[in-house]
């Protein structure tokens, strides 16, 4: 699976097992970016919480039944 970029589906999964899998994937080296897809809003809140707690990541959720999280990690130049 590549660090950088990837799809997370964790539909039909109950907590706390998708926030673990997602900050599995937000702390690996390398990051950039993922897709999370769940099908919870119990789900969904447990995960923009642990995202709002990270000052290196920005998130936005598209959805109403079925949501969708991009997560990404802007890149900071170093001069």
């Amino acid at each position: 699976m590549d660090t950088k970029h990837t799809i997370l589906d964790l539909r039909g999964l109950s907590c706390p097992q998708p926030v673990f899998e997602t900050k599995k994937v937000i702390e690996k080296p390398g990051f950039e970016s993922t897709i999370v897809l769940v099908d919870s809003k119990t789900t969904l809140e447990n995960i923009t919480r642990l995202l709002s707690n990270r000052k290196d990541i920005r998130f936005s959720v598209e959805g109403d039944e079925d949501y969708t999280v991009t997560i990404t990690r802007p890149q900071v130049d170093i001069y």
